[in-house]
Parts: C-alpha cells; sequence; structure tokens
C-alpha cells in the first residue's frame, strides 16, 4: 500500500457550500499535514473520513453534499476529523410541503444504435440469461429441490449446452405465516413475479409440498397462469407442478425422479432459444449500493447514475432503490417525479415504510452500519446523499410498491428496505435482468438469476478484491478518469455482459446469495 506521508495530500470537497471534505489518501494522512500549504491536520484522519474546512461551533451544521448532514456536537476546529463520534443526526425530512414535480430538466437527446444479444420471451420481454427456474411453495421443500438442482447441473445440463443454469427459487415462506394478514401479499406477489422474470424464458415448474399455506394456485394467481401436473403435458402449457406428498411419489427418489423429468422437458425447450440482437431499450436494470463508504457519493455511485441517464436516454427501464437509504432525501425525489402522481407514490411508499419502522420501534440510527462508519459515513443522512446520486438526473417515471412488477420505460423508484439481499430480491420480481452493484468496503455478494456487475468506489479494493470487482470506480478520486469515463465504460460493459460476451466476477466463481423476501406480516 503507498505510503500516506509520501503521497501529495487529496482532500474531495463535493460541493462549494460543503464545510468539510474527505481524505483520498489510501492509509489517510498523519496529524500535522499540511494540505496546499493553507490547512493542517489537527489529528490523524483515516482514508474517506472528515476534515473540518472551517471552524465549526457546538450546534453548527456540518455540510456535504451541499446539505446538513450532521451536527457538531461539540466546538471542532479547522483541521479536526469530523466522524459520527464528534457530531448529531438531524432530524428526518417531513412528508409535508414537499416539492412536487417541480424540477423541469431539459430532456437529454436519445441515445440510439446501442444493442445487446438477448433472449426475446414471448410476452415482449428480453432476458439476459437463459435459466431454468425452479419455483417452490415452501421452505420444507428446499433440501429435496437443491438435491434435484445439483443433479440436474450434473446429469441434465451438459446436454443442453443453449442453457445457462438451473436455479432454485428457494425461500423461507409457505407455512407458519399469518397468509392473510395486512402484508401478507407483498411475499406471495414477489415470489409470483420472480418466476416470471424475463432471464427464466416463461417457461415455469413447481415443487410443493402439499399441505403448506401458501398452495401453488394463491402462489400462480388463479386464472392468470394455470397450474397443471402430469408428465404428459408440454412444458410451457400452464405450470408444470411436483407436489412431494402425492401418492405416486415413494420415497425421496422417486421425488428427485419426478422433478428430474419435469425440468428435462422445459430444458429441451430452453434449449432451442437463441441469442438475437436487440436495442439497449430492452434491459431492465436495476442498480444498488452496499457496504458502502464516504466514497460511494463520490466515485462508484455518480458513475452509475451517469450510466443510468446513458440507459433513460436508450428506451431502458432502469430502478433504483432502498427506502431508508433515500428517504433523508426524499424532497430531492419528489422534486424530479415526473408528474404529481409519481411524486405522491413516492410519499405513500415512504409512509408506508416510515410506519412499518414506527410499529418496530426502530432505530433510525441503526443505519449505518459498523462497516459504513470505518469507510468514513456519520449517519444515515450522509449515507443517503451518497446512495440517491446513483439514480442519475433523470425524472422519475414510476413507483413501485415491494413485489411488484415494473412495466413502461425509464427510471423508477421500487420500494425496497435497504437490505442488500431483500433489495435484489425484490428488484428481481420487478422484472430486473442486469445488477449494478456498488462497493466501498467490500462484498461477495451476487445473484444466481441475474448477472451482478461489481462497482469497487475506491482502487485499494479493486486491486486487493482483483477477482471480485468487475470496475474501479476509484480512479476517479485519483483524477485518473471522470465520472463520464467510467459512466460510459460501465455503460458499455453492461452491453457486454447482457449479450454473455463477458461473464462478472460473481458469475465465474458462482457467488450468490439465496434469496430474502420481505415479509411484514406476522409468523403464527
Amino acid at each position: 500500500m503507498p505510503s500516506a506521508i509520501a503521497e501529495k495530500p487529496i482532500l474531495i470537497k463535493v460541493n462549494p457550500s460543503d464545510n468539510v471534505a474527505i481524505v483520498a489518501n489510501e492509509g489517510g494522512l498523519p496529524a500535522g499535514t499540511a494540505v496546499d500549504g493553507a490547512l493542517v491536520l489537527a489529528e490523524a484522519v483515516p482514508q474517506g473520513h472528515k476534515v473540518a474546512l472551517a471552524d465549526l461551533a457546538a450546534g453548527e451544521p456540518v455540510v456535504r453534499y451541499g446539505v446538513v448532514v450532521g451536527r457538531a456536537a461539540r466546538a471542532l476546529p479547522r483541521g479536526s476529523w469530523v466522524n459520527e463520534r464528534v457530531t448529531t443526526l438531524p432530524a428526518a425530512r417531513t412528508l409535508q410541503d414537499l416539492p412536487m414535480a417541480t424540477r423541469r430538466a431539459e430532456p437529454l437527446p436519445p441515445l440510439e444504435g446501442y444493442t445487446f444479444e438477448g433472449y426475446r420471451n414471448a410476452d415482449g420481454s428480453v432476458g439476459t440469461r437463459n435459466i431454468l427456474a425452479i419455483s417452490t411453495t415452501v421452505q420444507c421443500v428446499q433440501g429435496v429441490v437443491e438435491h434435484a438442482v445439483a443433479r440436474i447441473r450434473r446429469e441434465l445440463l451438459p446436454r443442453y449446452p443453449n442453457v445457462d443454469d438451473v436455479v432454485g427459487l428457494e425461500h423461507t415462506y409457505g407455512c407458519g405465516v399469518a397468509i392473510d394478514a395486512p402484508g401478507a401479499a407483498i411475499p406471495i406477489r414477489t415470489l409470483r413475479n420472480i418466476a416470471r422474470n424475463p432471464n427464466f424464458g416463461g417457461t415455469s415448474m413447481v415443487v410443493s409440498l402439499g399441505c403448506e399455506k401458501l398452495q401453488p394456485e394463491r402462489l400462480l394467481a388463479p386464472g392468470a397462469i394455470p397450474v397443471r401436473a402430469g408428465p404428459d403435458m408440454p412444458a410451457g402449457q400452464g405450470v408444470d407442478t411436483i407436489v412431494l406428498q402425492d401418492e405416486q411419489n415413494l420415497g425421496f427418489e422417486s421425488m428427485i425422479a419426478a422433478i428430474m423429468r419435469t425440468a428435462e422437458r422445459h430444458l429441451r425447450k430452453l434449449d432451442a432459444r437463441r441469442r438475437e440482437t436487440c436495442p439497449a431499450s430492452e434491459l431492465v436494470v436495476g442498480v444498488q449500493c452496499g457496504g458502502s463508504d464516504a466514497f460511494s457519493g463520490v466515485t462508484a455511485n455518480p458513475a452509475v447514475g451517469f450510466a443510468v441517464d446513458l440507459l433513460v436516454r436508450a428506451g431502458a427501464a432502469v430502478m433504483f432503490s432502498e427506502n431508508t437509504e433515500v428517504r433523508d432525501g426524499i424532497d430531492q425525489l419528489t422534486a424530479r417525479a415526473a408528474t404529481p402522481e409519481v411524486a405522491q407514490a413516492l410519499v405513500r411508499e415512504m409512509a408506508w415504510y416510515d410506519e412499518y419502522l414506527r410499529r418496530g420501534q426502530a432505530d433510525r440510527s441503526a443505519n449505518t452500519s459498523p462497516g459504513n462508519k470505518q469507510g468514513g459515513l456519520s449517519n444515515i443522512a450522509e449515507k443517503a446523499m451518497g446512495s440517491i446520486v446513483k439514480s442519475g438526473s433523470s425524472p422519475i417515471s414510476g413507483v413501485l410498491a415491494p413485489g411488484e412488477r415494473l412495466s413502461g420505460k425509464g427510471l423508477f423508484f421500487a420500494a425496497t428496505p435497504a437490505s442488500d439481499f431483500i433489495c435484489g430480491t425484490l428488484q428481481l420480481a420487478a422484472g430486473m435482468t442486469l445488477h449494478v452493484f456498488t462497493t466501498g468496503r467490500g462484498t461477495p455478494y451476487g445473484l444466481a438469476q441475474v448477472p451482478v456487475i461489481k462497482v469497487a468506489t475506491r482502487s485499494g479494493l479493486a486491486r486487493r478484491w482483483h477477482d471480485l470487482m468487475d470496475l474501479d470506480a476509484g480512479r476517479i478520486a485519483t483524477g485518473q478518469a471522470s465520472i463520464e469515463q467510467v459512466g460510459w465504460e460501465l455503460f458499455r460493459m453492461m452491453l457486454e455482459v447482457a449479450s454473455g460476451r463477458q461473464r462478472t466476477c460473481a458469475e465465474r466463481l458462482k457467488l450468490h446469495n439465496a434469496l430474502a423476501l420481505f415479509n411484514p406480516g406476522p409468523v403464527t
């Protein structure tokens, strides 16, 4: 690691009105360091942490991104280290008197001529991968499905080279839950819409135990998709359902054989599909951040935001999420809403989640995590400002409640908790076919159902985790690349990954997290 003393001291100030800046140097800077001959550090400051650019009296606002992200808990002389221990969290913005669809930015010119090689589906959607998905109605069947998936991959998948993978859509729902309680619709529609993800080619099969509360007919919506069972039903006509408790299943091996017979019919159908050239407008991209640090809002997230604007200009659908990580910037979002109705939908989702957290007596200061604080983020207000910038500058076209499926083009807010796994699961249900995930602290997060492009906020992380990170945005902090350059690099990488010409690090290593349903209802 380069010596902090040998490097030229670098402080990054985001907005002209900021009274703090972050240390960009790897290893941080020691006490006594003179920056540009004008500012002397009163104490050692770690990389990514804030330095007071002026004397701050007790109670005076701490301003970063041009926004108050805290207040000084005591007097902080110029050159002081500003962190969560010496600042207080500002009150949350109310949901009253917000600017509603007031920001009328000039529309950016269309971006034409960009394509990728995708899989067209009968419903008009386009997948980036060709995957056999096996849905489940209840967690009880997970072990059986896991065993069957391993055998399908080993024994059947090599015969069908045009199929990318087989995945079990396993979860911890389906029984022992108050299935008619308020909020119970969220996990059910999430599972239903995940099964419809474009990467699964419109072919569906379900494994059920038989006695669970979430029966296949309820999971798949009566009348929407016919549920049929039996070895003679052609794949694609309704949904093949294997019920483990059915009398014809005589023991474990019989269950596995039934799943494998059904899977092979679907594999034959999927194997006949071929990639074809599709406009970039057919992409559905989800953006998310996790293991964030103070560089997230300076390097990776602004570059992602630039790429998001490119996607919107190309006519694609893009979604950003994480209620608690945008809540402190709600006025920025409602101002960017395309219509007053979209702004009202943003307020509705934030109000619903505020009440959900209130019932659970959640501590607002619990977000940020210990790792976020080690990376220089003092509190959720500062974290939110860096999180929002990954949504770019385009108008917000629509809002999705948890588990809803996206319909339309443009930029959407998909309301989700901040949990990486739950957010990814809900974006998957919304129809995401490509995921972009930024991180500063580092995480091996991945999804089996869609490719995940990992963007490092710091070059040090990109070097250390060279086989886990797909793109180094830390070059922006050191001046080696601009936000625009990294944004274009990411945009082109998305087209390559969507086409299957490039595999992400998580794909090559087969790293993926389990699906995590958001269930606000009680467990009985």
